[in-house]
């Protein structure tokens, strides 16, 4: 399976299993940076389909990704989102962060958080944007964590 059927299977393939929920939505497929990003629209069942701390949302991620390794399509990794809850959640959690590195900058002190993967990505992503601020990762598996701490420490 090429770039393009992948994208296509995957855009069917949230599109029917939506539909096993009654919901009938278009769903809006690109790509970027080799990864299908797939846009669900909102819906009265959105609470259903993010579930809680978007357990299902992730669950419904995983199991795309699943079948297009399955199918060896081109491209496997995906990322969806529903009613933009994970947008809106990186805007939260960005904001947060800046807030973190201010605690940072004024007491010196360390600051560190327990995040998942895509979360911490995030916090990363807004510590670049400060010269005088590094992150770095450590710990294993669900223990992981995020620590901010100044360039200079």
């Amino acid at each position: 399976m090429n770039r393009e059927q992948s994208v296509e299977f995957a855009r069917t393939y949230v599109a029917d299993l939506l539909s096993f929920f009654g919901v009938n939505v278009s769903v809006e497929a690109s790509v970027q940076d080799d990864v299908i990003e797939l846009s669900v629209p909102s819906t009265d069942i959105n609470s259903l389909l993010i579930g809680r701390g978007a357990e299902t949302l992730r669950s419904l991620q995983f199991l795309v990704s699943t079948v297009l390794r399955n199918k060896e399509a081109a491209l496997t990794r995906i990322n969806l989102d529903i009613a933009d809850y994970k947008r809106q959640r990186a805007d939260r959690l960005a904001e947060q962060a800046r807030g973190w590195i201010e605690e940072v900058r004024k007491t010196g002190s360390s600051h560190v958080e327990r995040l998942n993967a895509a979360d911490r990505r995030i916090v990363h992503q807004v510590a670049a944007e400060y010269s005088d601020i590094k992150t770095f990762s450590d710990g294993e598996g669900l223990e992981r964590r995020i620590t901010i701490t100044q360039a200079s420490s």
